[in-house]
């Protein structure tokens, strides 16, 4: 009796016998594009729905941020349409009020010679009233030498007129360049150096000094007595020039000078005048008063 015949895979399979590429499956399904496990397939297609999203996300982040740039760059266009058309409205105030200033300044200085006038007519009526007598002659003398110690009436003569400006090129530039300023710790120190100097009357761009006058500082202006001044500072200082420029030279004031002006360039110089005039001082305003001592009455 024939057999059925049995093919090469049947006999390969009864005797035990595998293919010799049969452990290399894996790299032929991948080489052939074919997928291991259904669980890789699945985790790919997460991903791709997740870079989807993400994708989607971006762009509308992306949208977001255009459109805050575009409301901030509105609001930027609006704030400077709007600087635009206040800046001839505050100019307009700011002239309105320079022009007040100088109103105010122009009538203060008309009020302040008619005061001087009125002050010279005083003096003169009492000088005539006091001449009449021998003690009234006295008195008058002692009334002269308080009202030049007092700065009240104008004075002139001999004496030096000292110099002080900032340094050039210093401008506006109060921060950068503080160093080569004016200051009105400066014009103080200037001062008392010419009284120690001998001195008799000083005054500061044609504004008398007094015992009591105060040179401080107001913002960027200087205030001498109250009233802003601006540079170059003439410090005019009347008696013996040579004198006042021998005890001067080389003093605490001269040496301080001279050092703002070799470090930082600040305009400093002395010059010698034949006809100074200073004018009187403002009426003093007394606070406190006390007989004299040994005044009879």
């Amino acid at each position: 009796m024939i057999g059925r015949r049995r093919g090469p895979d049947e006999a390969e399979r009864e005797a035990g016998w595998r293919r010799p590429d049969a452990s290399m499956s894996l790299l032929s399904d991948l080489f052939a594009g074919k997928l291991l496990d259904p669980g890789y397939a699945e985790a790919a297609a997460r991903r791709a729905a997740d870079g989807g999203t993400r994708a989607r996300a971006g762009r509308l982040r992306g949208s977001g941020t255009l459109a805050v740039l575009v409301a901030i760059g509105v609001l930027i266009a609006a704030a400077g349409a709007q600087v635009r058309r206040g800046e001839p409205v505050a100019a307009k105030e700011r002239a309105r009020l320079i022009d007040q200033i100088h109103a105010r300044t122009g009538e203060t200085d008309a009020l302040q010679r008619r005061l001087g006038r009125l002050r010279a007519d005083t003096g003169r009526e009492r000088a005539a009233a006091l001449a009449r007598s021998a003690a009234g002659r006295r008195v008058r003398q002692d009334l002269a030498a308080q009202a030049a110690a007092a700065a009240a009436e104008p004075a002139a003569g001999r004496g030096l007129v000292v110099t002080v400006d900032d340094a050039p090129g210093t401008g506006g530039d109060r921060a950068g360049a503080s160093g080569g300023r004016v200051y009105d710790q400066d014009l103080q120190v200037l001062v008392n150096g010419l009284w120690a100097a001998g001195a008799t009357a000083i005054g500061i761009n044609g504004r008398r000094l007094t015992p009591v006058t105060a040179i401080r500082t107001a913002g960027e202006a200087i205030l001498v007595d109250y009233r802003a001044l601006s540079g170059p500072y003439e410090v005019t200082a009347l008696g013996d020039p040579d004198r006042m420029r021998s005890a001067f030279t080389g003093s605490a004031a001269d040496r301080r000078l001279r050092a703002l002006e070799d470090r930082y360039g600040l305009r400093y110089g002395t010059r010698r005048t034949s006809g100074a005039r200073l004018p009187a001082a403002g009426a003093l305003r007394l606070r406190y008063a006390a007989p004299a001592p040994g005044a009879g009455g």
